[in-house]
């Protein structure tokens, strides 16, 4: 899947070494990008990313942050550029395992958490980069959102609340920056087998009444594959006049 839409520098990953993250990197590789793969604790599964994305014939690099410190996202991303000489895009993939609760039941903590890697991660990751593409012509933010911002899961509120605010975020960049020439741009994740998922899976936490009662509410009757965001990511950073939108790519969950 070479794409030649790409300009030279790189795609800036943030949760590159996360279960979907993993494949959003490695499918812009496949797409004619270089990646710089943001982690934060997962540095072997970063580093056998970068080995995927320089054997598909593209430069690879890893950069430790913990997302909810600028000053760690600013070291990495100075890292980044130094080793790309450009980040083109940004695609925010970064988040924690889930705590699967009722709003009513939910801790002061986790609602806490949550916001502060969520939110104000993805604010700090914007924060470090926006000079950077403004000076270079431009770029694109690619933010990895939740399906159940238009079909509410219940009990999946400490991902869709924290990730509706960084929708309101997206447009609001779209609105500022395109004078810029900067877009920014969400997908809407569904139920992707890797990850979040399949840690939950494990756990017990999703049992077969809620895999039978899910499926029923999806009209492709199967869990979608981190390439499955991959490619609507690539899509979205590559689409030079579309700005501002949702690509809700969950196999129609909830229609």
């Amino acid at each position: 899947m070479q794409n030649n839409d790409f300009p030279k520098g790189a795609t800036l990953v943030f949760g590159g070494s996360g279960g979907i993250g993993q494949g959003v990197a490695t499918t812009f590789a496949a797409a004619g990008s270089d990646v710089a793969v943001v982690y934060r604790a997962k540095k072997e599964v970063a580093e056998r990313v970068a080995g995927e994305i320089r054997a598909l014939g593209r430069k690879g690099t890893i950069h430790a942050a913990d997302v909810t410190d600028p000053k760690q996202i600013d070291a990495a991303v100075a890292a980044a550029i130094q080793e790309h000489g450009r980040i083109h895009t940004v695609v925010w993939a970064a988040g924690p395992v889930v705590e699967q609760v009722h709003l009513a039941e939910t801790s002061l903590e986790l609602w806490q958490k949550s916001i502060n890697i969520e939110a104000h991660g993805f604010f700090n990751a914007f924060k470090a980069t926006v000079e950077h593409l403004r000076a270079n012509g431009g770029g694109s933010y690619v933010h990895l959102g939740s399906a159940g911002h238009v079909w509410w899961p219940a009990k999946d509120g400490l991902s869709v609340a924290p990730k509706a605010a960084n929708e309101a975020l997206i447009t609001g960049i779209a609105k500022e920056e395109g004078k810029n020439n900067i877009r920014a741009n969400s997908v809407l994740v569904g139920v992707i087998e890797a990850g979040m998922f399949l840690e939950l899976l494990k756990r017990g936490v999703f049992d077969q009444k809620w895999i039978d009662e899910t499926q029923k509410l999806l009209c492709l009757k199967r869990w979608g594959k981190p390439e499955d965001i991959g490619r609507a990511a690539v899509y979205l950073a590559t689409a030079s006049y579309v700005t501002g939108q949702k690509i809700n790519v969950s196999g129609g969950f909830g229609i």
